[in-house]
C-alpha cells in the first residue's frame, strides 16, 4: 500500500520585524526549509517591517519527513544577509489539529546549536568478559552534516559518551560526508546502567569547536536492541528561547496531507459510482456521491476536492460530462441570471480548476509576451489623479515636472498599447485553444441558452463562458503572474500598478461592458472607448470559440494532463562543460537556453537557434542539488544518465536563484518519475583532482554518499495523474457526509414504511418525491454506504497487516 504526503504551506504575512538597516527599516523575505533543504524563497519586500508575501506553496514529501522552517532575513546589496528570526514546525505540531495550523507565530532566535542536520551510521554491541561489561561503538560515517566552515564544509569528528567516560575518533577535514570506521570501547563503571551519547562536533584550529548534532540511547535499547543503521542527528535537549515578540511574528498557514493509498482494485467501485453519477440526471440527484460532495465541502476543501476530481474524471475520459452534470445543477438552482456561477460552488471551482490544468499552456502561449513587456519596460501608469505621482513619471516628459493631463495621456496610450495587444492574442487565439476547453464550453453555452431562452437574457450565454475565461483566468493571472507561473518573481509596485489596471481593464471586457460607468472609479472612462471596441470582439471571439463538431472528447481518456511533446519548462541555464580541462569553474559553465517535455531535456545557443542537442528523459537516474562548494557557485543541480552500456554520466547546471533551482528539480523529477532504476544515492559534490569533493573518496566509481529525494517536488498544474490518490481523497470527503446521508435516506424509512404513511409525509422531509423516486434514492444511498464500508475493511486489513499482526493476502477478489 502506498502512502501519499504533502505539505500546504501559505506565507501570508509579517509583522513588527525588527530594523536592519541604517533607514531604519528592513527588506525583509522567508526562506522556507523542510528537513533542512530549501523548498522555497519568498519575494523581498523592500523597506517594510510589515512585510505582504501571500505567497503559497505545495511540497510532496517523503514520508520521512520531520520538520519545517521558515527564516525570515534581511536581504543586503553589500554582504551578507541578516538573519531576523526563524519558526520551527515539527511533524507533530502540524498534524495536532486535522485543520492544520492558520495563526500568528512569534519569530525565535537562530541557535547555531539548533541548526542541526544529517545522520549517522552506527553499529553498537554490548559485550561481558572477565573484566565486566563493555560498549563497543562501531562509528561508521556521517551524511549531510551541516556546513560550518566558510567554505561550505566542515571538519567532523565523534565524541562518545557512556557514563563519566569518553573517547573521540580522528577529525576528518572538509567534508560534510565523513567516513571514519573507527570502533570505541568503553568499560562500564560501577553503578546503574548509562545511556550512550554520541556527539559530533566540527573542530577548529581558532575559537571553540562548533557543535553539529547528537543522538542517544537509553539502557534499555543498548541492553534489549542495540542500535544499528542510520540515525537522525539531534540538537541538544532545551527549552525554546521565546523571544516574547521582540524579534515579529509571522501569519502561517500551514497543513500536512497524509493518506495510505490501496491497491487499484479497492477503488473501482467507488469509480463507477462516481462514473454513473455524472452520466445520470443531475437536477434531481441527492443521494449520488457528488451530490453529497457538493453539499458537504466549503472552502480551501472544496477547491482541493474539484481539483481532485477534475484531475479523476480527466483520467477517464469523462471531464466534459463531469462538468456538465455540475453545470445543470447549477442552473436548475439559479433564478437569476445575474448571480450565475458567481458564488464559489463546486461547478465554479471545477470549471476553474479544469482550465488551470488543461489550458496552463495556452494561457502563457497567450499571455507571457506581453506580461513579460510590462515587467521589463517597467512604464509608470496611473489613471486614479488621487494615486498619481508627478514626480514619478519625469521620465514621461523632458520640459520639466509633467501635469495631470499629460501623465493621464501618457498611460492611457501604454495601457491601450498593452490591452490591445492582450485582446489581439487572445481573440486570436481559438487555435490554439485545447480542444477539452472549447467542448466544455460549447456545453456551457448550449445549457445556459436552455435555461434562459428570453431575449432579454441573450448575454447570459456569453457572460457565462466570459466570466469563466476572463475573470477568473486571463484577470488573475494578468494581475498575480508569479502564481501562475508566468514569472519567476512577484512585480514592484509600480509593475503591481499597471498589472492591476490591466486586470480591471479585462474584466470589464469579461462583463461585457455590463458595469462600465458606474461604481467608484469613475477615472477609468477615458478607457472606455477601447473596451466597448474590444467587447464586440470577444464576443465574435466566443462564438468562434463554441462554434466546433464533435461531443467526445478528443483522443478518450487522458494519460497525462500534458502530451509528452509538450514543453513544460524553459529557460536559460549555464550548463557545464563535459571536459573542461584547465578552465577556471566559472569559465567552464557556458549559457545555454533549455527546454524540458516529457520526452527530452534538450538545449541550444539560443531560443533561435535550430541545431539542439538533446537528453533522452527515460535515461534520468537522479535529479539533485550540489554542494556550493563543489564548484563555489551557489543553485548548482545535476542530471544523473545512464547510457545503454549502463555508464553513468552528470550534467552539471546552474540556475539564476533558489526559486529557479526548485522548479526545474521539481520539473525534472516529475518527468522522469516513472523511469525504472532510480538511484537510492548520489553524490552532492563533484569528481574534481582525482576525488569526490564531497567525501573525498577517490574513485569515480564510488556509490554515493547522500541520498536521492525524487519524492520531493512542488505541487502545480503539471503534477501527473494519479487516479488512485484521487480516488482516496474523495473517499475521505464522502466519509465527513456518511452519518447524514444514512438519517437523511435509510433511518426516515425504518419510521414508517406504510403507505398511509407515505401519503401524509409529501410536504415534510420527502417534500413530496414520489414513492418510485425515494426507492431509487435509498438504493443508491445503501449501495454507496456499502461501497464506504468496504473501503473502511480494507483500510483496516492494511493497517493490521503493516502491524505485523496478520499474514498479507489478497483482499479483493
Amino acid at each position: 500500500m502506498a502512502k501519499n504526503s504533502s505539505l500546504n504551506v501559505r506565507v501570508v504575512e509579517g509583522r513588527a520585524l525588527p530594523a536592519k538597516d541604517v533607514s531604519g527599516s528592513s527588506d525583509p523575505y522567508c526562506i522556507v526549509k523542510v528537513d533542512d533543504e530549501v523548498v522555497a524563497r519568498t519575494a523581498t519586500v523592500w523597506r517594510s517591517l510589515s512585510p505582504f508575501w501571500g505567497e503559497e506553496y505545495t511540497v510532496h514529501l517523503p514520508l520521512d519527513f520531520h520538520h519545517l522552517a521558515f527564516y525570515v532575513l534581511d536581504e543586503d546589496t553589500v554582504g551578507h544577509d541578516d538573519i531576523i528570526g526563524k519558526i520551527s514546525l515539527s511533524k507533530e505540531a502540524i498534524t495536532a489539529d486535522p485543520r492544520g495550523i492558520d495563526s500568528w507565530i512569534n519569530l525565535s532566535r537562530v541557535d547555531p546549536d539548533a541548526e542541526v542536520q544529517g545522520e549517522i551510521y552506527l553499529a553498537v554491541q554490548m559485550l561481558e568478559d572477565g573484566r565486566g561489561r563493555c560498549v563497543r561503538c562501531h562509528v561508521l560515517k556521517a551524511r549531510d552534516l551541516a556546513p560550518r566552515d566558510i567554505s561550505g564544509t566542515s571538519d567532523p569528528f565523534a565524541r562518545v559518551f557512556w557514563g563519566n567516560q569518553s573517547l573521540e575518533t580522528s577529525t576528518i577535514k572538509k567534508t560534510r560526508f565523513p567516513h571514519w570506521d573507527e570502533v570505541l570501547e568503553l568499560r562500564e563503571m560501577p553503578g546503574a546502567l548509562s545511556p550512550l551519547r554520541v556527539e559530533l562536533w566540527d573542530w577548529d584550529m581558532v575559537g571553540k569547536n562548533d557543535f553539529l548534532g547528537m543522538v542517544e540511547f537509553p539502557p534499555k535499547v543498548l541492553q534489549q536492541n542495540p542500535p544499528n543503521g542510520w540515525f537522525r542527528l539531534l540538537p541538544f535537549t532545551r527549552a525554546e528561547e521565546d523571544s516574547g515578540g521582540n524579534l515579529g511574528a509571522l501569519r502561517l498557514k500551514v497543513r500536512l496531507v497524509e493518506d495510505r493509498v490501496l491497491p487499484s482494485q479497492c477503488y473501482q467501485p467507488l469509480r463507477e459510482l462516481l462514473k454513473t453519477s455524472v452520466l445520470g440526471p443531475a437536477e434531481e440527484d441527492v443521494s449520488s456521491p457528488l451530490a453529497l460532495l457538493e453539499e458537504l465541502t466549503l472552502g480551501d476543501c472544496r477547491q482541493d476536492l474539484a481539483t481532485k476530481l477534475v484531475k479523476l474524471f480527466l483520467g477517464q475520459g469523462l471531464a466534459g460530462p463531469f462538468l456538465d452534470y455540475l453545470t445543470r445543477r447549477e442552473l436548475a438552482r439559479t433564478t437569476d441570471p445575474n448571480t450565475l456561477f458567481r458564488s464559489n460552488s463546486l461547478a465554479s471551482k471545477s470549471m476553474e480548476q479544469f482550465m488551470k490544468l488543461v489550458g496552463m499552456p495556452y494561457l502563457h502561449e497567450v499571455l507571457k509576451p506581453v506580461i513579460n513587456r510590462v515587467f521589463e519596460e517597467k512604464k509608470y501608469i496611473e489613471l486614479d489623479p488621487c494615486k498619481m505621482d508627478l514626480s514619478r513619471s519625469k521620465r514621461i516628459s523632458f520640459k520639466g515636472t509633467p501635469s495631470e493631463e499629460h501623465v493621464r495621456e501618457a498611460s492611457l496610450g501604454l495601457l491601450t498599447g498593452y490591452l490591445g495587444s492582450i485582446v489581439d492574442a487572445i481573440v486570436g487565439s481559438v487555435g490554439r485553444c485545447p480542444p477539452a476547453i472549447r467542448l466544455a464550453f460549447k456545453q456551457l453555452h448550449r445549457r445556459v441558452e436552455e435555461r434562459f431562452p428570453q431575449a432579454e437574457h441573450k448575454d447570459v450565454k456569453y457572460l457565462a463562458i466570459s466570466g469563466f475565461l476572463f475573470l477568473r483566468f486571463f484577470a488573475p493571472a494578468i494581475l498575480a503572474p508569479k502564481l501562475f507561473d508566468l514569472r519567476d518573481q512577484h512585480a514592484g509596485p509600480q509593475t503591481s500598478r499597471s498589472l492591476l489596471l490591466l486586470a480591471k481593464a479585462v474584466q470589464s471586457i469579461g462583463n461585457l461592458g455590463q458595469q462600465l460607468g458606474q461604481g467608484k472609479e469613475l477615472w477609468m472612462a477615458p478607457l472606455h472607448p477601447f473596451l466597448l471596441h474590444s467587447i464586440s470582439r470577444v464576443r465574435d471571439f466566443l462564438d468562434e470559440l463554441v462554434d466546433m463538431g464533435g461531443e467526445e472528447e478528443a483522443g478518450g481518456p487522458a494519460r497525462a494532463l500534458v502530451p509528452p511533446s509538450v514543453t513544460v519548462r524553459e529557460g536559460y541555464l549555464l550548463k557545464r562543460k563535459e571536459e573542461p580541462g584547465s578552465l577556471a569553474t566559472r569559465f567552464a559553465f557556458k549559457k545555454h537556453y533549455f527546454w524540458l517535455s516529457g520526452e527530452t531535456l534538450s538545449y541550444s545557443k539560443s531560443p533561435e537557434w535550430q541545431v539542439r542537442s538533446s537528453i533522452p528523459v527515460s535515461h534520468i537516474r537522479a535529479v539533485e542539488r550540489v554542494d556550493e562548494g563543489a564548484f563555489q557557485l551557489p543553485h548548482v543541480m545535476q542530471v544523473v544518465t545512464q547510457d545503454g552500456s549502463g555508464t553513468l554520466h552528470t550534467t552539471y547546471l546552474q540556475c539564476k536563484n533558489v526559486n529557479e533551482l526548485n522548479q526545474w528539480l521539481s520539473a525534472l523529477r516529475k518527468a522522469s518519475a516513472p523511469n525504472p532504476d532510480k538511484l537510492a544515492a548520489c553524490h552532492p559534490g563533484a569528481f574534481r583532482s582525482m576525488r569526490w569533493t564531497c567525501c573525498l573518496q577517490a574513485e569515480r566509481s564510488a556509490a554515493g554518499c547522500s541520498r536521492t529525494h525524487s519524492a520531493v517536488t512542488l505541487g502545480d498544474w503539471s503534477d501527473p495523474l494519479d487516479p488512485d490518490a484521487e480516488t482516496q481523497m474523495v473517499y475521505r470527503q464522502l466519509l465527513l457526509g456518511r452519518d447524514q446521508l444514512r438519517i437523511k435516506f435509510l433511518e426516515e424509512s425504518y419510521m414508517d414504511t406504510s403507505p398511509e404513511a407515505d401519503t401524509g409525509k409529501d410536504a415534510t422531509t420527502t417534500e413530496g418525491t414520489c414513492p418510485d423516486v425515494l426507492a431509487q434514492q435509498r438504493e443508491a444511498a445503501t449501495h454507496l454506504l456499502e461501497v464506504l464500508a468496504d473501503l473502511d475493511q480494507a483500510h483496516e486489513e492494511f493497517q493490521r497487516q503493516e502491524r505485523g499482526k496478520l499474514v498479507p493476502g489478497p483482499l479483493w477478489p
